[in-house]
């Protein structure tokens, strides 16, 4: 793994209060979709990406789901591994720790994941490797693609650049044009209420860009479409007024 992600001071801060947030909101109907976006069958294998506290992947197990997740944070993956345990679903989910630019998972899954920007568009800042802003998700797309079993399908939600010109305040965001990085201060607080103030960088991004990178990492693009964790996942276009992009694409066969 390479040296400490910027992520990771903010997510050892949150703990379990990042459950707390209005994004999180929408586990199961999200996961409604990612089932028939991903044609998932119970005993499917799924990789999910930038797991956080485990959400999504916990929800595909109460399915008959196995999932493995990965996520940089180590308190965020020990949350997620108490709660497997908890309610009995450990032989079906596990999580590790992991930089999610080194993974190395040639072929071994049904399909693959990485929600509410949980790894995916958070390179930028500190972690940025290049003048784009685009080495470092690419990085993740690409392992991702390497991941699925040939004809299998991955879902990506990255934060939409329309959504952020259209309604963003780009003097207080620090919006950055060349890098689409968006950069905030802000304060989170952890489970006893005790506030840290950190600074977050969301790399947003266009459809098209969406989809010239998912060809550059070997994958079929099929769709992009528009969609706001915690809020509304049903849209089926593309829309400047959600916050999010929604990625699907298949490893061809």
């Amino acid at each position: 793994m390479t040296g400490e992600h910027w992520f990771e001071e903010v997510a050892d801060h949150l703990q379990s209060a990042y459950l707390r947030y209005a994004f999180t909101r929408s586990t199961v109907e999200e996961v409604d979709a990612v089932v028939n976006d991903l044609c998932l069958q119970p005993g499917d294998q799924v990789l999910d990406v930038g797991c956080g506290p485990g959400r999504h992947a916990l929800e595909l197990a109460r399915r008959g789901i196995n999932c493995f997740g990965v996520d940089i944070s180590k308190p965020f993956v020990d949350l997620a591994n108490e709660s497997a345990k908890q309610e009995g679903l450990d032989e079906l989910v596990k999580f590790e720790r992991m930089d999610a630019r080194q993974m190395e998972f040639p072929g071994q899954f049904d399909g693959v994941i990485s929600l509410c920007e949980g790894a995916f568009g958070l390179q930028g800042g500190p972690a940025g490797i290049d003048a784009a802003n685009l080495g470092g998700d690419q990085a993740i797309l690409t392992g991702m693609a390497d991941a699925l079993k040939p004809g299998c399908l991955l879902l990506v939600a990255a934060f939409s650049a329309y959504f952020q010109v259209a309604h963003g305040d780009t003097a207080h965001d620090n919006f950055d044009l060349m890098t689409a990085t968006r950069h905030e201060i802000t304060e989170v607080k952890n489970p006893e209420g005790i506030t840290l103030t950190t600074d977050l960088w969301t790399t947003c991004f266009t459809p098209r860009e969406l989809w010239l990178m998912a060809q550059a990492s070997g994958l079929e693009p099929l769709k992009v479409r528009s969609v706001h964790s915690g809020e509304n996942w049903t849209g089926d276009a593309i829309d400047p007024n959600h916050a999010e992009l929604l990625l699907l694409a298949r490893r061809p066969e």
